[in-house]
């Protein structure tokens, strides 16, 4: 007798996937190490943009942040995204000890914003140029198209572009795929490198970049978020055991503005009362924090409906600035390093909580669900929950 198709499904259904491997690349460093010490002492990777574009750029006094050296992205084949991408790739792989028949059957799912802009909008230094419409260094999916070739990832396959929500997306979808039994590991990975002339100069019009540093995303006097180039991977996997798991993850939309956050956070309470049901009150939430004056009333506002519990605020963006489609992912690896030693990460000094929650300077003990938000222009707002593995 043939067996019923629930029986072939693997044990872990209804099981968090675990977290078995990190990379990280942003100003603070080259892999996730650098970025857990970094964070440790109060180190900003943040200044102004004349330290790489020059003094002459119109953006020279703008603080922003930025990866070195650039020899790193640099490379005749693929384009600099795709680079920082493979980087942090190699690194959460290797952490996770998979070898080639692991990763044959994994899924890879890639999150971006800006694609290949850089080096495709502007010229990369040392780089040969590329005709604008030559492929594949114009399109988003040619990270992905890069890692499932140079690492023989073989899997499913997916780019996800939700705006500065794409990172946090892509680990969502990873877990769904984990979750239904399609496969049982997946790579994910968030790249973005925002700090074109072009791209700043639309930034800088549209009134959102910020003119001081560090930010203080939840300030009266926040002016705007601080460009950053960042890149993040994270591999999960429903067979193999980490020390953090991905517990629940959900998005939605406000469905009211193509790009403005609504005022009141819009229908982001629902994914926060979902996860609660689902798993109990936030230990700790770093929300997305961006430093523009609209996420900052939008954010207290929802805030403000889960305050007085003792939850604590972890904001990143002072400390690596805005990484666009990469923050969310980049910011959940630097979370779950943190939570590798029942941690979670210090606020930079003078940083500022909001709805009467704390912003600890130190850091602090893990004791619960840490919630991970994100929201992309046009009210998409995500939400994952990350905890500690018994």
């Amino acid at each position: 007798m043939l067996p019923s198709p629930l029986s072939l499904l693997p044990q872990c259904i209804g099981f968090s996937p675990s977290i078995v491997g990190l990379g990280a690349l942003s100003s603070l460093g080259h892999d996730v190490e650098s970025h857990f010490h970094a964070i440790s002492a109060g180190t900003t990777g943040i200044h102004p943009l004349s330290g790489l574009l020059g003094n002459g750029s119109p953006h020279a006094e703008t603080p922003g942040a930025w990866i070195t050296p650039r020899e790193l992205l640099t490379n005749r084949k693929w384009s600099p995204a795709s680079m920082a991408a493979l980087h942090v790739a190699r690194e959460a792989v290797s952490s996770a000890g998979w070898k080639e028949a692991e990763l044959q059957d994994a899924a890879l799912i890639v999150g971006t914003s800006r694609g290949n802009a850089a080096g495709w909008l502007a010229p990369w230094p040392g780089r040969r140029p590329f005709k604008l419409m030559a492929a594949s260094n114009t399109i988003h999916s040619e990270p992905a198209t890069a890692i499932s070739i140079e690492l023989g990832i073989l899997g499913p396959n997916h780019v996800v572009a939700s705006g500065c929500s794409a990172g946090l997306d892509a680990l969502g979808l990873a877990k769904l795929l984990l979750d239904s039994g399609q496969v049982k590991r997946a790579l994910v990975v968030a790249v973005d490198l925002p700090l074109v002339p072009v791209l700043l100069d639309n930034y800088a019009s549209s009134g959102l970049l910020g003119i001081s540093s560090p930010t203080n995303p939840f300030s009266t006097s926040t002016n705007g978020f601080t460009p950053a180039e960042g890149a993040a991977a994270i591999a999960l996997s429903s067979v193999e055991n980490g020390k953090t798991a991905i517990t629940h993850f959900a998005n939605n939309s406000d469905g009211t503005d193509p790009v403005g956050v609504p005022v009141d956070g819009g229908r982001t309470h629902l994914l926060i009362e979902s996860a609660i049901r689902s798993g109990g009150e936030p230990a700790a939430i770093c929300p997305h924090a961006t430093g523009t004056k609209i996420q900052a009333r939008a954010e207290r506002t929802i805030l403000g409906e889960i305050a007085g519990k003792g939850t604590t605020l972890h904001l990143l963006k002072p400390l690596l600035g805005h990484t666009v489609g990469a923050s969310g992912l980049l910011e959940s690896a630097i979370l779950l390093r943190f939570m590798r030693e029942s941690k979670l990460p210090p606020n930079l000094p003078g940083t500022l909580g909001a709805a009467g929650m704390d912003a600890p300077e130190e850091a602090r003990t893990c004791s619960g669900p840490v919630f991970k938000l994100a929201h992309g222009m046009g009210g998409h707002n995500a939400l994952a929950v990350f905890e500690q593995t018994p």
